[in-house]
């Protein structure tokens, strides 16, 4: 069975915020940004979210059940809670909203698989991109223009 704080480790330095020194969307970028262009990819987002999946399936069994979702949501509750820019909240281009057990479980079962974690980084970087340049750079997250 993996630690428990390994994956609250993992998602706390990955799914985090969108806030940090260098304003809005800069972590996410930093954390997300896989060869450093300054842009994340569905692909790069695909690969990483790869990496979060496997930090919270704690049995291995190939899903993300009720009780490592809790500990899914604790962590990035933690995050948010420590990052998250005034204003961004609950809305609609928060990263860790993508994140959520209802969004993912796209079959309805309850769990998610790791199929359905890793499908749903396509929507979940357009839902981010608020240009709808197919990529999320930190332009996404500033001011409204």
């Amino acid at each position: 069975m993996k630690s428990i704080t390994l994956g609250a480790a993992l998602i706390l330095a990955t799914v985090g915020s969108c806030f940090a020194a260098e304003g809005p969307g800069a972590h996410f970028i930093e954390n997300w940004d896989l060869n450093g262009d300054g842009a994340v990819t569905a692909e790069e987002a695909r690969e990483r979210r790869g990496n979060v999946f496997a930090s919270f399936d704690a049995n291995d069994d190939g899903f993300l059940d009720a009780e490592e979702y809790v500990l899914f949501d604790e962590a990035r509750a933690q995050d948010q809670a420590e990052n998250e820019p005034k204003g961004l909240g609950k809305g609609a281009r928060n990263p860790a909203n993508g994140m959520r057990l209802e969004v993912n479980d796209t079959d309805g079962d309850g769990k998610v698989s790791e199929a359905e974690f890793l499908d749903n980084s396509a929507s979940w970087i357009e839902m981010i991109d608020r240009n709808g340049d197919g990529v999320v750079t930190v332009a996404d997250f500033g001011p409204r223009g």
